[in-house]
């Protein structure tokens, strides 16, 4: 089974990161740019087939390793 988990900075934390990346574009030339916010993507495989499993597997991977969970949210979207 394949997942992608998305790791996101929680709305209302400061992202510098994302903020370098906005004032880079501009000065690139790109039009149109309001606001970048930038993030983690992280494409797993995992053995079986059970998607109960899967979920528990991820969910305990995105909290105790993957997301910083005081600062990020996560998603995990499946193949």
């Amino acid at each position: 089974m394949k997942a992608r988990v998305t790791v996101t900075l929680k709305s209302g934390v400061l992202d510098p990161q994302g903020k370098a990346i906005e004032g880079a574009l501009k000065s690139l030339g790109v039009a149109g740019v309001a606001k970048v916010r930038q993030g983690k993507v992280f494409d797993i495989e995992l053995e079986g087939s059970d998607r109960a499993a899967a979920e528990r597997q991820l969910s305990d991977a995105c909290e105790k390793l993957l997301a910083n969970t005081i600062v990020e949210d996560y998603a995990v979207d499946y193949d």
